[in-house]
């Protein structure tokens, strides 16, 4: 099976090719992306399509396991590990039941003795059995370093589009050991219906600092570029073969004083299953988010207190 098809013809999305050597044209392009709908793919990443087809043949293998199997490897508070479908609920004010899919957490393998382990999001990883799942393990994790680098890479563009340095990003307490979280997704063979509050997935924006979602050839991911809107439009987001679709944060946002904003999605079902690995990337627990030095000025002070 392959990992994703071009479906429809992807207008809409500015497309960044990582393997351009002309780095200042694809910073202009982020920009323009991150200003225009924070919705973007990335193409000539690195990431072989052997090891995305790998990786989900293992995430189907493990979503077909029976129920009892997968509650042995239930999310502990680390939010390491297989959340049950419809567990979660991202948009309460308009759905009737949780979203339609299960997950798993995969974070940074961090050893119980480790003095990091303390900390949120660190720690061990909840695996399953090596018995039922071989090689399953050394598939997410390999993987995880790939997308890791990758995330890296994009960050850079985004401090270029931003008259950052281009490590702006690469800080210790940024992306040097930042909270990266991979999530495995199973949506279920469900319709959706919105006018009852039944979706794949209900309308949020990610936290973090970057999405990098890799899915399958079943289209259904949508847009909202102006969430304030009344009504909302919703813009279809194809699967493109081999690439990443990326998209911007509230975390983002939050650092550059709103000039890159975080951008409303949800996910429709028509039917048929579908499989999807999101790679979410935060800077690190300790890192101290403050408006962006170039995102400021006497006439635009900044919007929104620092935290950690």
């Amino acid at each position: 099976m392959a990992v994703s098809a071009d479906v429809g013809n992807g207008k809409g999305l500015i497309t960044i090719d990582l393997s351009n050597c002309n780095l200042a044209h694809s910073a202009s392009l982020i920009r323009q992306a991150c200003l225009d709908g924070g919705f973007f793919y990335v193409i000539n990443h690195g990431i072989r399509q052997e090891l995305f087809e790998e990786l989900f043949d293992r995430s189907r293998t493990f979503f077909q396991l029976p129920l009892e199997e997968k509650m042995k490897v239930l999310k502990n508070k680390d939010f390491k590990g297989y959340t049950p479908l419809m567990d979660q609920m991202l948009d309460p004010s308009k759905q009737s039941t949780g979203d339609c899919k299960e997950g798993y957490y995969i974070g940074f393998e961090v050893a119980k003795d480790d003095p990091h382990a303390t900390k949120r999001f660190f720690g061990p990883n909840v695996w399953p059995s090596a018995d039922k799942l071989p090689g399953w393990k050394q598939t997410m994790e390999k993987y995880y370093q790939e997308a890791l680098g990758v995330g890296r890479r994009v960050a850079r563009l985004i401090a270029l589009s931003l008259n950052l340095e281009a490590d702006f990003f690469d800080k210790p307490e940024i992306l040097e050991e930042p909270i990266a979280i991979l999530r495995l997704l199973h949506y279920v063979d469900e319709i959706s219906k919105p006018e009852l509050g039944i979706y794949g997935a209900g309308a949020h924006s990610d936290f973090g600092l970057l999405t990098l979602l890799v899915t399958d050839e079943v289209s259904g991911l949508q847009i909202c570029k102006n969430k304030d809107a009344e009504p909302q439009i919703w813009e279809d987001v194809h699967p493109l073969r081999g690439a990443f679709i990326v998209n911007v944060g509230d975390m983002l946002e939050r650092w550059t004083n709103g000039i890159f904003r975080s951008t409303l999605h949800r996910v429709l079902l028509f039917g048929q299953e579908r499989y999807s690995v999101a790679f979410f990337l935060e800077p690190g627990p300790d890192c101290l988010v403050e408006c962006l030095p170039t995102c400021h000025s006497g006439s635009n002070p900044p919007k929104y207190v620092m935290i950690i």
